[in-house]
This record gives C-alpha cells, structure tokens and sequence, in this order.
C-alpha cells in the first residue's frame, strides 16, 4: 500500500574491493602467524631438540634428576629406550629416557 521509494528502488551489484585490499585484510592474521611461531613454535621445538640431544648422551655414572622428582645415579643404559638409575645404595629403578628432566653431574668418557 505504501510504498516508499526507498524500497522500490534497485540496488546495484556489490563492490569489488581492489586487488591491494584483500592483501591488507589478510596481513593481521600473516603478522600474528609469525608472531606466534618466533615466539611459540620455534622455542619449543629447539627445547625439544636439546632434551633429545641430553637423552641420547646418557651415560653410566651421570647424575640425573627424573620428572617425578627422583635424583639417582644412571646404573646402565639400555637400547630399548630404558634406563636403570640407583637412587640408593642397592637399589635400582627402571625409567623411561624421556622422563629425565635434568643431568647434574655428567661423567667424562674412559680415556681408550
């Protein structure tokens, strides 16, 4: 019945944003990506590497603290990804490699 003009009237096809603008709109999320990787990624994965590298030089007689907080001495060193540390005199516990956190005595290798 009433009509306004307003609505009767066509609207046209929707801007095209240019070329450069839809660059702009995606460089914040680019920025924060490289933000987060220097600052994120980047450090944990060159932390994960050193605890590899400490793993892998375990030796018998270093001085290692465990996650669960145990500090012993390493007994032997097995190739199935286990160790045996004795934590006292005579007695010796299995772990896992990767759960040593810490070497805080580290053996020189026997001079041949």
């Amino acid at each position: 019945m009433f009509v306004t003009a307003a609505f009767a009237q066509e609207t046209g096809a929707p801007p095209v944003p240019p070329a450069g603008a839809v660059f702009t709109q995606f460089l914040p999320i680019i920025l924060i990506f490289i933000i987060f990787y220097f600052l994120l990624i980047r450090p944990q994965q060159q932390k994960m590497k050193q605890h590899r590298a400490m793993v892998e030089a375990l030796r018998r007689g270093d001085q290692v603290v465990t996650s669960g907080g145990i500090v012993g001495k390493v007994f032997k060193v097995n190739d199935d990804g286990m160790v045996e540390v004795e934590i006292a005199d005579g007695v010796k516990v299995k772990v896992v490699k990767h759960t040593i956190t810490q070497v805080l005595n580290k053996t020189e290798p026997a001079a041949t």
